[in-house]
Protein backbone atom coordinates (compact mmCIF):
# COMPACT_ATOMS: atom_id res chain seq x y z
CA UNK A 1 0.00 0.00 0.00
CA UNK A 2 2.94 2.24 0.85
CA UNK A 3 4.56 1.33 -1.81
CA UNK A 4 2.04 2.27 -4.44
CA UNK A 5 1.20 5.44 -2.51
CA UNK A 6 4.70 6.11 -3.51
CA UNK A 7 4.08 5.51 -6.99
CA UNK A 8 1.27 7.11 -7.60
CA UNK A 9 1.71 10.81 -6.11
CA UNK A 10 4.39 11.77 -8.58
CA UNK A 11 2.87 10.84 -11.33
CA UNK A 12 -0.43 12.53 -10.35
CA UNK A 13 1.34 15.89 -9.57
CA UNK A 14 2.80 15.49 -13.19
CA UNK A 15 -0.79 15.05 -14.66
CA UNK A 16 -2.08 18.43 -12.48
CA UNK A 17 1.13 20.07 -13.92
CA UNK A 18 0.01 18.81 -17.43
CA UNK A 19 -3.59 19.88 -17.12
CA UNK A 20 -2.85 23.02 -15.94
CA UNK A 21 0.07 23.50 -18.71
CA UNK A 22 -2.30 22.73 -21.33
CA UNK A 23 -4.81 25.79 -19.60
CA UNK A 24 -1.99 27.96 -19.67
CA UNK A 25 -0.71 27.47 -23.30
CA UNK A 26 -4.50 27.92 -24.16
CA UNK A 27 -5.16 31.77 -24.58
CA UNK A 28 -1.48 31.88 -25.70
CA UNK A 29 -2.41 30.07 -28.90
CA UNK A 30 -5.69 31.93 -29.37
CA UNK A 31 -3.55 34.83 -31.03
CA UNK A 32 -2.46 32.65 -34.50
CA UNK A 33 -6.14 32.02 -35.31
CA UNK A 34 -7.58 35.54 -34.63
CA UNK A 35 -5.47 37.70 -36.74
CA UNK A 36 -7.38 38.05 -39.58
CA UNK A 37 -10.38 38.12 -37.96
CA UNK A 38 -8.78 41.16 -35.85
CA UNK A 39 -7.31 42.62 -38.66
CA UNK A 40 -11.24 42.45 -40.34
CA UNK A 41 -12.75 44.39 -37.41
CA UNK A 42 -9.90 46.46 -36.08
CA UNK A 43 -7.71 47.60 -39.87
CA UNK A 44 -4.53 46.92 -37.50
CA UNK A 45 -1.85 45.43 -39.67
CA UNK A 46 -0.05 41.85 -39.23
CA UNK A 47 3.66 44.30 -37.67
CA UNK A 48 0.78 45.71 -35.18
CA UNK A 49 -0.59 42.53 -33.89
CA UNK A 50 3.10 40.57 -34.29
CA UNK A 51 4.36 43.39 -31.48
CA UNK A 52 1.64 42.64 -29.25
CA UNK A 53 2.48 38.53 -29.76
CA UNK A 54 5.97 39.91 -29.11
CA UNK A 55 5.50 41.38 -25.88
CA UNK A 56 3.57 38.49 -25.13
CA UNK A 57 6.49 35.94 -25.51
CA UNK A 58 9.03 37.79 -24.03
CA UNK A 59 7.25 38.32 -20.85
CA UNK A 60 6.40 34.50 -20.98
CA UNK A 61 10.22 33.72 -21.28
CA UNK A 62 11.29 36.77 -19.04
CA UNK A 63 8.79 36.12 -16.38
CA UNK A 64 9.85 32.12 -16.32
CA UNK A 65 13.26 32.56 -14.20
CA UNK A 66 11.35 34.94 -11.76
CA UNK A 67 8.20 32.62 -11.55
CA UNK A 68 10.48 30.12 -10.66
CA UNK A 69 12.05 31.91 -7.75
CA UNK A 70 8.91 32.16 -6.29
CA UNK A 71 7.81 28.70 -6.12
CA UNK A 72 10.70 28.20 -4.39
CA UNK A 73 10.29 31.04 -1.95
CA UNK A 74 5.90 30.80 -1.54
CA UNK A 75 5.36 27.56 -3.57
CA UNK A 76 4.47 25.87 -6.64
CA UNK A 77 0.50 26.02 -5.87
CA UNK A 78 0.27 29.23 -5.13
CA UNK A 79 2.66 30.75 -7.64
CA UNK A 80 0.26 28.74 -10.08
CA UNK A 81 -3.48 29.59 -8.79
CA UNK A 82 -2.72 32.94 -8.96
CA UNK A 83 -1.04 32.31 -12.80
CA UNK A 84 -3.87 31.06 -14.18
CA UNK A 85 -6.09 33.42 -12.69
CA UNK A 86 -4.68 36.14 -14.19
CA UNK A 87 -4.43 34.43 -17.29
CA UNK A 88 -8.34 33.99 -17.48
CA UNK A 89 -8.55 38.08 -16.61
CA UNK A 90 -6.24 39.00 -19.51
CA UNK A 91 -7.77 36.67 -21.86
CA UNK A 92 -11.62 37.46 -20.78
CA UNK A 93 -11.11 41.28 -20.58
CA UNK A 94 -10.02 41.52 -24.64
CA UNK A 95 -13.30 41.13 -25.80
CA UNK A 96 -14.04 45.19 -23.93
CA UNK A 97 -10.88 46.24 -25.92
CA UNK A 98 -11.25 48.70 -28.91
CA UNK A 99 -7.57 50.05 -29.19
CA UNK A 100 -4.04 48.80 -30.20
CA UNK A 101 -2.04 49.59 -26.75
CA UNK A 102 -5.30 46.96 -25.30
CA UNK A 103 -4.07 44.56 -27.29
CA UNK A 104 -0.78 44.58 -26.01
CA UNK A 105 -1.70 45.20 -22.39
CA UNK A 106 -4.24 42.07 -22.52
CA UNK A 107 -2.36 40.17 -24.91
CA UNK A 108 1.05 40.93 -24.44
CA UNK A 109 1.48 41.79 -20.42
CA UNK A 110 -1.44 40.41 -18.39
CA UNK A 111 -1.54 36.78 -20.29
CA UNK A 112 2.00 37.12 -20.87
CA UNK A 113 3.14 37.07 -16.87
CA UNK A 114 -0.24 34.38 -16.71
CA UNK A 115 1.63 32.41 -18.79
CA UNK A 116 5.11 32.92 -18.26
CA UNK A 117 4.71 31.41 -14.61
CA UNK A 118 3.33 28.29 -15.90
CA UNK A 119 6.07 27.56 -18.75
CA UNK A 120 8.80 25.16 -18.99
CA UNK A 121 10.52 26.25 -15.59
CA UNK A 122 7.55 24.81 -13.97
CA UNK A 123 8.33 21.81 -15.63
CA UNK A 124 11.89 21.54 -14.83
CA UNK A 125 10.58 22.38 -10.95
CA UNK A 126 8.40 19.37 -11.18
CA UNK A 127 10.43 17.27 -12.65
CA UNK A 128 13.61 17.81 -10.29
CA UNK A 129 11.42 17.77 -7.00
CA UNK A 130 9.07 14.97 -7.81
CA UNK A 131 11.24 12.43 -9.55
CA UNK A 132 14.56 10.47 -9.61
CA UNK A 133 14.01 7.94 -12.02
CA UNK A 134 12.50 8.81 -15.64
CA UNK A 135 12.96 12.54 -15.55
CA UNK A 136 13.55 13.06 -19.04
CA UNK A 137 9.91 11.41 -19.72
CA UNK A 138 7.89 12.78 -17.82
CA UNK A 139 9.82 16.53 -18.71
CA UNK A 140 8.86 15.14 -22.57
CA UNK A 141 4.96 14.59 -21.39
CA UNK A 142 4.74 17.75 -19.42
CA UNK A 143 6.83 19.65 -22.37
CA UNK A 144 4.46 18.41 -25.00
CA UNK A 145 1.45 19.15 -22.79
CA UNK A 146 2.18 22.95 -22.82
CA UNK A 147 2.99 22.62 -26.93
CA UNK A 148 0.32 20.36 -27.99
CA UNK A 149 -2.13 22.09 -25.52
CA UNK A 150 -1.57 25.67 -27.60
CA UNK A 151 -2.04 23.65 -31.02
CA UNK A 152 -5.20 21.61 -30.12
CA UNK A 153 -7.28 24.57 -29.24
CA UNK A 154 -6.04 26.32 -32.49
CA UNK A 155 -9.10 24.52 -34.57
CA UNK A 156 -11.44 25.29 -31.77
CA UNK A 157 -10.85 28.53 -31.96
CA UNK A 158 -10.55 29.09 -35.63
CA UNK A 159 -13.97 27.64 -36.01
CA UNK A 160 -15.29 29.85 -33.39
CA UNK A 161 -14.12 33.28 -34.70
CA UNK A 162 -15.36 32.44 -38.57
CA UNK A 163 -18.10 31.73 -36.61
CA UNK A 164 -21.34 34.31 -35.42
CA UNK A 165 -20.01 34.33 -31.93
CA UNK A 166 -16.50 35.77 -33.25
CA UNK A 167 -13.37 36.00 -31.94
CA UNK A 168 -15.00 37.50 -28.94
CA UNK A 169 -16.52 33.62 -27.81
CA UNK A 170 -13.58 32.45 -28.81
CA UNK A 171 -11.04 35.11 -26.12
CA UNK A 172 -14.12 33.71 -23.27
CA UNK A 173 -13.66 29.98 -23.87
CA UNK A 174 -10.47 30.10 -23.10
CA UNK A 175 -10.53 32.23 -20.36
CA UNK A 176 -13.31 29.97 -18.71
CA UNK A 177 -11.28 27.19 -19.49
CA UNK A 178 -7.55 28.55 -17.65
CA UNK A 179 -10.26 29.70 -14.75
CA UNK A 180 -11.79 25.68 -14.13
CA UNK A 181 -7.49 24.92 -13.59
CA UNK A 182 -7.72 26.83 -10.44
CA UNK A 183 -9.67 25.05 -8.34
CA UNK A 184 -7.97 22.02 -8.97
CA UNK A 185 -4.64 23.24 -8.73
CA UNK A 186 -5.43 24.49 -5.29
CA UNK A 187 -7.23 21.49 -3.80
CA UNK A 188 -4.96 18.72 -5.33
CA UNK A 189 -1.25 19.86 -6.08
CA UNK A 190 1.77 19.37 -3.07
CA UNK A 191 4.79 20.90 -2.99
CA UNK A 192 7.16 18.23 -2.17
CA UNK A 193 7.15 14.61 -1.68
CA UNK A 194 8.59 15.13 1.81
CA UNK A 195 5.44 16.87 2.30
CA UNK A 196 3.37 13.49 2.17
CA UNK A 197 6.22 11.82 3.80
CA UNK A 198 7.47 9.90 0.18
CA UNK A 199 10.49 9.83 -1.29
CA UNK A 200 10.68 10.85 -4.63
CA UNK A 201 9.68 8.83 -7.73
CA UNK A 202 12.85 6.11 -8.11
CA UNK A 203 14.27 7.14 -4.95
CA UNK A 204 14.16 4.97 -1.34
CA UNK A 205 15.16 7.73 1.33
CA UNK A 206 12.39 10.75 2.04
CA UNK A 207 14.06 13.94 1.27
CA UNK A 208 13.59 16.59 3.10
CA UNK A 209 12.56 20.14 1.58
CA UNK A 210 15.25 22.23 1.24
CA UNK A 211 15.07 25.60 3.56
CA UNK A 212 14.65 28.72 1.59
CA UNK A 213 14.22 32.28 2.67
CA UNK A 214 15.51 35.23 0.89
CA UNK A 215 14.13 37.47 -1.88
CA UNK A 216 12.41 35.61 -4.83
CA UNK A 217 14.25 38.17 -7.50
CA UNK A 218 17.39 37.90 -5.45
CA UNK A 219 16.95 33.89 -6.15
CA UNK A 220 16.09 34.35 -9.37
CA UNK A 221 19.52 37.27 -9.99
CA UNK A 222 21.72 34.96 -8.45
CA UNK A 223 20.98 32.03 -10.31
CA UNK A 224 21.72 33.82 -13.42
CA UNK A 225 24.87 35.24 -11.97
CA UNK A 226 26.04 32.01 -11.28
CA UNK A 227 25.36 30.35 -14.38
CA UNK A 228 26.28 33.13 -16.47
CA UNK A 229 30.28 32.35 -15.41
CA UNK A 230 30.03 29.14 -17.71
CA UNK A 231 29.97 28.25 -21.50
CA UNK A 232 27.61 25.43 -21.26
CA UNK A 233 25.25 27.68 -20.07
CA UNK A 234 25.09 31.04 -23.12
CA UNK A 235 25.06 27.89 -25.59
CA UNK A 236 22.33 26.50 -24.46
CA UNK A 237 20.88 29.93 -23.64
CA UNK A 238 21.35 30.67 -27.77
CA UNK A 239 20.54 27.78 -28.75
CA UNK A 240 17.12 27.91 -26.84
CA UNK A 241 16.70 32.03 -28.29
CA UNK A 242 17.14 29.89 -31.78
CA UNK A 243 14.26 26.94 -30.58
CA UNK A 244 11.81 29.95 -29.70
CA UNK A 245 12.51 31.52 -33.05
CA UNK A 246 11.96 28.94 -35.00
CA UNK A 247 8.92 27.16 -33.42
CA UNK A 248 6.57 29.84 -30.82
CA UNK A 249 7.58 32.91 -32.53
CA UNK A 250 7.43 32.32 -36.14
CA UNK A 251 5.38 28.93 -36.95
CA UNK A 252 3.23 29.12 -33.97
CA UNK A 253 2.34 32.39 -34.54
CA UNK A 254 2.78 33.17 -38.77
CA UNK A 255 1.81 29.96 -39.69
CA UNK A 256 -1.81 30.66 -40.84
CA UNK A 257 -1.36 33.95 -42.29
CA UNK A 258 1.14 32.88 -44.34
CA UNK A 259 -1.06 29.80 -45.28
CA UNK A 260 -3.86 31.88 -46.18
CA UNK A 261 -1.48 34.25 -48.16
CA UNK A 262 -1.75 31.20 -50.26
CA UNK A 263 -5.48 30.69 -50.57
CA UNK A 264 -5.56 27.69 -48.13
CA UNK A 265 -8.65 28.95 -45.52
CA UNK A 266 -8.03 29.90 -42.05
CA UNK A 267 -9.79 27.11 -40.32
CA UNK A 268 -7.32 23.95 -42.68
CA UNK A 269 -4.58 25.89 -41.68
CA UNK A 270 -5.47 25.79 -37.98
CA UNK A 271 -6.15 22.42 -38.74
CA UNK A 272 -2.51 21.64 -39.75
CA UNK A 273 -0.76 23.79 -36.99
CA UNK A 274 -3.07 21.45 -34.65
CA UNK A 275 -1.89 17.94 -36.08
CA UNK A 276 1.64 19.68 -35.77
CA UNK A 277 0.95 19.73 -31.97
CA UNK A 278 0.06 16.03 -32.51
CA UNK A 279 2.89 14.49 -33.58
CA UNK A 280 4.87 17.43 -31.01
CA UNK A 281 3.25 15.06 -28.30
CA UNK A 282 4.56 11.82 -29.99
CA UNK A 283 7.67 13.85 -30.88
CA UNK A 284 8.46 15.56 -27.40
CA UNK A 285 7.74 11.93 -25.31
CA UNK A 286 9.55 10.13 -27.22
CA UNK A 287 12.60 12.64 -27.17
CA UNK A 288 11.97 12.39 -22.64
CA UNK A 289 12.70 8.56 -23.14
CA UNK A 290 15.39 9.30 -25.49
CA UNK A 291 17.02 11.81 -23.08
CA UNK A 292 17.02 8.86 -20.44
CA UNK A 293 19.51 7.02 -23.01
CA UNK A 294 21.49 8.93 -25.22
CA UNK A 295 23.74 11.53 -25.03
CA UNK A 296 21.45 14.83 -24.80
CA UNK A 297 23.92 16.57 -26.72
CA UNK A 298 23.79 15.13 -29.58
CA UNK A 299 19.95 14.76 -29.39
CA UNK A 300 19.88 18.26 -29.62
CA UNK A 301 22.05 18.63 -32.21
CA UNK A 302 20.23 16.36 -34.44
CA UNK A 303 17.09 18.01 -33.37
CA UNK A 304 17.99 21.48 -34.43
CA UNK A 305 19.86 20.40 -37.89
CA UNK A 306 16.26 18.10 -38.91
CA UNK A 307 14.14 21.53 -38.29
CA UNK A 308 16.72 23.37 -39.98
CA UNK A 309 15.85 21.21 -43.48
CA UNK A 310 12.79 21.66 -42.68
CA UNK A 311 12.20 25.07 -42.70
CA UNK A 312 14.49 25.44 -45.76
CA UNK A 313 11.77 23.66 -47.90
CA UNK A 314 8.09 24.70 -46.35
CA UNK A 315 7.68 27.91 -48.36
CA UNK A 316 7.41 25.80 -51.82
CA UNK A 317 4.87 23.64 -49.91
CA UNK A 318 2.43 26.42 -49.28
CA UNK A 319 -0.76 26.67 -51.72
CA UNK A 320 -4.95 26.37 -51.53
CA UNK A 321 -5.05 22.72 -51.28
CA UNK A 322 -3.29 20.55 -48.74
CA UNK A 323 -0.95 18.07 -50.36
CA UNK A 324 0.61 15.37 -49.74
CA UNK A 325 4.11 17.07 -49.11
CA UNK A 326 2.54 19.30 -46.72
CA UNK A 327 1.78 16.34 -44.76
CA UNK A 328 4.75 15.12 -44.72
CA UNK A 329 6.18 18.44 -43.36
CA UNK A 330 3.59 18.69 -40.72
CA UNK A 331 4.29 15.50 -39.67
CA UNK A 332 8.09 15.68 -39.63
CA UNK A 333 8.59 19.62 -38.39
CA UNK A 334 5.86 18.45 -35.66
CA UNK A 335 8.26 15.51 -33.81
CA UNK A 336 10.57 17.95 -34.00
CA UNK A 337 8.86 21.03 -32.60
CA UNK A 338 9.60 21.00 -29.08
CA UNK A 339 11.42 18.04 -28.87
CA UNK A 340 14.24 20.19 -27.51
CA UNK A 341 12.91 20.76 -24.16
CA UNK A 342 14.09 17.12 -22.27
CA UNK A 343 17.54 17.27 -23.30
CA UNK A 344 17.70 21.09 -22.50
CA UNK A 345 16.53 20.52 -19.17
CA UNK A 346 18.97 17.21 -18.75
CA UNK A 347 22.21 19.15 -19.55
CA UNK A 348 20.76 22.47 -17.19
CA UNK A 349 20.45 19.22 -13.95
CA UNK A 350 23.87 18.23 -14.97
CA UNK A 351 25.64 20.85 -15.33
CA UNK A 352 23.68 23.15 -12.44
CA UNK A 353 22.66 20.63 -10.41
CA UNK A 354 19.99 21.55 -7.69
CA UNK A 355 19.26 24.89 -9.48
CA UNK A 356 18.06 23.40 -12.24
CA UNK A 357 14.60 25.19 -12.27
CA UNK A 358 15.85 28.53 -11.83
CA UNK A 359 18.66 27.85 -14.30
CA UNK A 360 16.69 26.57 -17.10
CA UNK A 361 13.61 29.36 -16.51
CA UNK A 362 16.78 31.49 -17.85
CA UNK A 363 17.32 29.38 -20.40
CA UNK A 364 13.56 29.50 -21.09
CA UNK A 365 13.37 33.15 -21.04
CA UNK A 366 15.98 33.47 -24.20
CA UNK A 367 14.00 30.88 -26.01
CA UNK A 368 11.18 33.17 -25.64
CA UNK A 369 13.02 36.35 -25.90
CA UNK A 370 13.96 34.73 -29.33
CA UNK A 371 10.34 34.30 -30.37
CA UNK A 372 9.83 37.36 -29.27
CA UNK A 373 12.31 38.94 -31.82
CA UNK A 374 10.59 36.20 -34.97
CA UNK A 375 6.97 37.47 -34.12
CA UNK A 376 7.84 40.95 -34.90
CA UNK A 377 10.63 40.69 -37.72
CA UNK A 378 8.30 37.81 -39.12
CA UNK A 379 5.52 40.23 -39.46
CA UNK A 380 7.34 43.15 -40.60
CA UNK A 381 8.76 41.09 -43.10
CA UNK A 382 4.87 40.00 -44.61
CA UNK A 383 4.08 44.17 -44.37
CA UNK A 384 7.69 44.62 -46.80
CA UNK A 385 7.81 42.06 -48.82
CA UNK A 386 3.92 40.92 -49.35
CA UNK A 387 5.27 37.09 -48.31
CA UNK A 388 6.74 34.92 -45.56
CA UNK A 389 9.48 33.24 -47.34
CA UNK A 390 12.34 35.33 -45.99
CA UNK A 391 11.62 34.51 -42.53
CA UNK A 392 11.17 30.70 -43.39
CA UNK A 393 14.75 30.84 -45.42
CA UNK A 394 16.67 32.74 -42.10
CA UNK A 395 15.03 30.73 -39.65
CA UNK A 396 15.96 27.83 -41.30
CA UNK A 397 20.05 28.56 -41.36
CA UNK A 398 19.34 29.85 -37.71
CA UNK A 399 18.49 26.36 -36.72
CA UNK A 400 21.42 24.59 -38.17
CA UNK A 401 23.92 26.92 -36.42
CA UNK A 402 21.98 25.95 -33.18
CA UNK A 403 22.56 22.22 -34.32
CA UNK A 404 26.64 23.56 -33.70
CA UNK A 405 26.32 25.44 -31.35
CA UNK A 406 25.27 22.17 -29.47
CA UNK A 407 28.09 20.46 -30.30
CA UNK A 408 29.93 23.06 -27.95
CA UNK A 409 28.69 21.96 -25.35
CA UNK A 410 31.35 19.97 -22.89
CA UNK A 411 30.62 16.80 -20.76
CA UNK A 412 29.81 18.53 -16.78
CA UNK A 413 33.21 16.76 -15.60
CA UNK A 414 34.97 19.31 -17.74
CA UNK A 415 33.26 22.35 -16.15
CA UNK A 416 32.89 22.50 -12.51
CA UNK A 417 28.56 22.74 -11.49
CA UNK A 418 27.44 26.39 -11.08
CA UNK A 419 24.56 26.33 -8.30
CA UNK A 420 22.69 29.44 -7.36
CA UNK A 421 22.65 30.12 -3.60
CA UNK A 422 19.07 29.19 -1.88
CA UNK A 423 19.37 31.49 0.42
CA UNK A 424 19.44 35.39 1.31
Amino acid sequence: MIRNRQQLWPWMIAGIGFVALVGAAGFRATPGALVEPLQREFGWSTGTIGFAMSVNLALYGVTAPFAAALMERFGVRRVTACAMALIALGSGLTIFMTQAWQLVMLWGVLVGLGAGSISLGFVATIGTRWFVKRQGLVTGVLSAGGATGSMVFLPLVASISESDGGWKTAALLVSGASLVTVPLVWLFFREHPADLGIPPYGADEVVPAPPVTGNAARLAVDGLKSAARTKPFWFLALGFAICGATTNGLVATHFIPAAHDHGMPTVHAAGLLALIGVFDLIGTILSGWLTDRVDSRILLAVYYALRGASLLVLPSLFGEAITGFMIIFVVFYGMDFIATVPPTVALCREHFGLSTGIVFGWVFASHQIGAAFAATLAGITRDSFGDYAPAWYVAGFLSIGAALLSTRIKRPSAEPRAEATVTA
